[in-house]
């Protein structure tokens, strides 16, 4: 039996000490990397949050956003202005993602070409308007309620401020979403298009 007079070599501090089966270096990369990542996905997702990013397509710039422009969600008396958003992604994140998933089939028609021209939009802009309306109805309008807060505006406007939705404004927690349709954008022709309820 010989033996080797050769120093033992020691390992560096990073590969000594172990943390969960990993070496402490390891945990640490790791958890930067993830913190990396976590701030990147969150920096994507409010990228698209913006209204430059909603009619980066044609199909939005060109037909609902000319609807939108003007109306008193663009611009309103107090200088503040709704963007897509604030109507049409939920706040929380859970919810946020389900809407986030949902809105790939939206994609999928702009790439498949399915709203491209304006008679395309129109063809199924009632369809896309009841899904989004059904939408409201499910999460009962809690978008709208992120920057409506109906106690305090019932005391602040008067009845007659916003005469074509007066009877319904009584109505407010059990059917906002109605009071929506058609308010920023062209409300679709159809068998349930003007006069939906």
């Amino acid at each position: 039996m010989t033996q080797t007079n050769e120093p033992e070599t020691k390992k560096p501090l990073w590969k000594r000490y172990v943390l969960w089966g990993m070496p402490i270096g390891g945990v640490l990369v790791a958890f930067i990397a993830g913190i990396v990542f976590w701030g990147g996905f969150n920096t994507a997702m409010e990228a698209t949050n913006t209204k430059d990013f909603c009619i980066s397509c044609h199909e939005m710039e060109n037909f609902v956003y000319q609807e939108y422009k003007g109306t008193i969600h663009d611009v309103n008396r107090s200088g503040v202005g709704a963007v897509c958003s604030d109507c049409h992604v939920p706040k929380d994140w859970t919810h946020k993602i389900i809407r986030k998933i949902k809105a790939s089939k939206e994609v999928w028609g702009k790439i498949t070409g399915k709203i491209n021209t304006p008679e395309k939009f129109d063809k199924h802009r009632l369809q896309l308007a009841m899904n989004e309306w059904e939408r409201m109805k499910k999460t009962d309008s809690v978008e709208c309620r992120n920057c409506h807060h109906f106690e305090l505006d019932a005391a602040r406007v008067p009845e007659t401020a916003c005469p074509s939705t007066t009877p319904e404004r009584h109505d407010r927690r059990s059917d906002l979403y109605r009071l929506s349709q058609g308010h920023c954008t062209q409300r679709p022709e159809g068998p349930c298009g003007r006069g939906v309820s």
